[in-house]
C-alpha cells in the first residue's frame, strides 16, 4: 500500500492495494470527516506522506474494477472546503469557457458577414486585410496605455521568435480575404476546413514526423469532402480556391513557428496576439500600398459610398474591430482549454460561419455540395479527436 500527500491544496492518495485494509479505510471514511495522517505502514519505503495537519476527505473512488485501487481526494484541515465549493468552482470554469464558445462565434460570425459586405462594395481585400490589423493594433495600444491591459514585458528574442509566426499570419490572412473577395463566404470556409489535412502533410514531409494510422484516416473523408464542395461549387473561382488553400498552408506554417519560438514565454494569450497584429501590420502595410495603392483604393472608395452610403463606413468599421475581437477571444480560450477542446470548438465555429453566412447571402447551394461540406467538417471533427490526444501523449 501507498499513499501520495500534496502539502498544499488537493491531495490525492493512490494505490491502496490491500483488499482489507481498504475495506476498513471506507468504514473509516464514512464515520469520520477528518483523519490525522498519523498511519502505522509495514513498507515504509514506499510511504509518501508529508502532511502533519489533519486531512478532510472530500471523496474516494474506485478507479480500477480489477485490482482494489481507490482515489481519495483530501484537504488539509485549516484549508478544507466543502464539496459544494469545489463543485461550484467547477462549474463557474465551464461557465466561464462556455461564454468564451459563445463570444467567440458570435464575433466570428459578424466578422465573416462585414467582411463579405466590404470586400463586395470594395473589392480591395489587401486594403481590407490592413485595416483589420491597424484597428486591432490600435485597440490595444491605446488599452495598454490606458492601464486596461497589462502590457506584456517583450525583448528583442521575443520579436525575433515571433517574426516568423508574423510572417505566416500575414499570408494567410490577406489569403483568405482574397478568397472571400472572390467566393461565398461558405466555399472559403469548406475549403479552410481541409487546414488539418495540411498540417499532418507538411509536419510528415518538411518535418519528418510520424502519425499513428487513425490520423492518416481522418485526412480521406477531409480531403475527399473539400473535393466534392469544390467540383459542385455553384460559382467556382480558382483565385477563391487558391486564396483559402494558401491560407490553408499559411496557418500551419504559423501555428508550427509558433510552437516552436514561444516555449517559455510568459504572454499571456491576449496579449500574444496583439503583439502578433502590431508586427504583421508592419509587415502588411507596405505590400498593400505596392499591389494596390492610394489611387485605386481613393476611387474605390468613392464608388462604394456613392452606391452603399454612410453605412459603408459603419461596415468598414465593424469588420476591422471584430477581426480583432474574435481572434483575441480565440487566444484567450486557448489559455483555459484544452487543445482538443479547442479544436473542437474550432470545428463548431466553422459550421457557424458557413450555415449564417449561406442563410444571410442566400447562397445558392446545391444537395451534393452541402453533402461534400458535411463530410469535410465531419472529417475534421474525427482529425481532433485521434490527433490531439497523440500530441499531447508524444510532447
Amino acid at each position: 500500500m501507498s499513499f501520495s500527500f500534496k502539502q498544499s491544496g488537493l491531495a490525492t492518495c493512490m494505490n491502496v492495494t490491500n483488499s482489507g485494509f481498504h475495506k476498513r479505510l471506507i468504514s473509516t471514511i464514512c464515520s469520520r470527516s477528518s483523519f490525522s495522517p498519523c498511519l502505522n505502514l509495514q513498507n515504509p519505503e514506499r510511504r509518501n506522506l508529508s502532511v502533519s495537519k489533519p486531512l478532510h476527505i472530500s471523496s474516494i473512488e474506485k478507479i480500477n474494477e480489477k485490482k482494489p485501487v481507490f482515489e481519495c481526494k483530501a484537504y488539509e484541515a485549516d484549508k478544507s472546503q466543502p464539496i459544494g465549493v469545489e463543485v461550484k468552482s467547477e462549474a463557474a470554469k465551464r461557465l466561464k469557457i462556455g461564454i468564451y464558445f459563445a463570444t467567440w462565434w458570435a464575433l466570428n460570425v459578424v466578422f465573416n458577414i462585414y467582411n463579405k459586405k466590404v470586400l463586395n462594395a470594395y473589392p480591395y481585400p489587401w486594403l481590407t486585410s490592413t485595416l483589420s490589423l491597424a484597428c486591432g493594433s490600435l485597440m490595444m495600444l491605446i488599452s495598454w496605455a490606458t492601464r486596461i491591459a497589462e502590457t506584456p514585458k517583450t525583448d528583442f528574442e521575443f520579436w525575433k521568435t515571433l517574426f516568423p509566426v508574423a510572417v505566416a499570419h500575414t499570408i494567410g490572412h490577406v489569403a483568405a480575404t482574397v478568397s472571400m473577395s472572390k467566393v461565398a463566404v461558405s466555399f472559403t470556409h469548406i475549403i479552410k476546413s481541409g487546414e488539418p489535412a495540411f498540417s499532418v502533410l507538411v509536419s510528415r514531409f518538411l518535418l519528418g514526423e510520424t502519425f499513428p494510422p487513425s490520423v492518416y484516416l481522418s485526412l480521406v473523408p477531409i480531403i475527399g469532402g473539400c473535393a466534392l464542395a469544390a467540383v459542385t461549387e455553384l460559382n467556382f473561382n480558382m483565385t477563391g480556391f487558391m486564396g483559402a488553400m494558401i491560407s490553408n498552408f499559411a496557418f500551419v506554417l504559423r501555428n508550427i513557428f509558433s510552437k516552436k519560438g514561444m516555449k517559455g514565454k510568459s504572454v499571456s494569450g491576449m496579449n500574444y496576439y496583439a503583439c502578433l497584429s502590431l508586427l504583421s501590420l508592419l509587415i502588411l502595410t507596405p505590400f498593400a500600398v505596392a499591389v494596390e495603392g492610394p489611387q485605386m483604393w481613393a476611387a474605390g472608395w468613392q464608388k462604394a459610398l456613392s452606391e452603399i452610403g454612410p453605412q459603408f463606413i459603419w461596415w468598414v468599421a465593424a469588420q476591422s474591430i471584430f477581426y480583432h475581437l474574435y481572434n483575441q477571444v480565440s487566444y484567450m480560450s486557448l489559455d483555459e482549454i484544452s487543445p482538443l477542446t479547442f479544436s473542437v470548438g474550432n470545428t463548431m465555429k466553422r459550421i457557424s460561419v458557413i450555415v449564417s453566412s449561406i442563410i444571410i447571402f442566400h447562397t445558392p447551394v446545391q444537395p451534393i455540395n452541402a453533402l461534400g461540406a458535411a463530410i469535410a467538417i465531419l472529417g475534421t471533427f474525427l482529425y481532433s479527436q485521434v490527433s490531439v490526444p497523440y500530441m499531447i501523449l508524444r510532447n
